[in-house]
């Protein structure tokens, strides 16, 4: 498993956007612009691809620890960032659908296409 694998793998299961990495990484004090991340997340066969190197991912594991703990001055609890994480509105779908309600139809006035008294072969009259 390649380092690029693992960076994916970190990035998808806490959910951080682009934005969130880059202010993780300014954490420890490594700067790295979005196109250069971009290079990271991209099939290894693109043209663009650009293999994440060691010091990277350890930058981004360091500044993680600080992210989700805090540092010593002002630690923090990982359980509430990540619970704030979820609950931010940009990360939720807004959904403008009503909740669902069973539908119940109106069958006091059923309508026929044919009159029952009619039958194949008769004339309407």
């Amino acid at each position: 498993m390649t380092n690029n694998d693992i960076f994916k793998k970190l990035r998808v299961a806490l959910m951080l956007r682009d934005d969130d990495i880059i202010e993780i990484l300014k954490l420890v004090d490594f700067n790295v612009s979005k196109s250069e991340l971009g290079a990271f997340f991209r099939k290894e066969d693109h043209p663009n691809y650009r293999e994440c190197g060691d010091q990277v991912l350890r930058n981004f594991l360091n500044g993680l620890v600080i992210h989700l703990r805090g540092s010593k001055e002002a630690p923090k609890f990982p359980g509430d960032v990540l619970s704030k994480k979820s609950d931010t509105p940009k990360n939720k779908p807004k959904s403008t659908k009503k909740p669902f309600q069973k539908h119940q139809p109106d069958i006091s006035s059923v309508k026929y296409k044919n009159k029952p008294n009619q039958r194949k072969g008769q004339k309407k009259s």
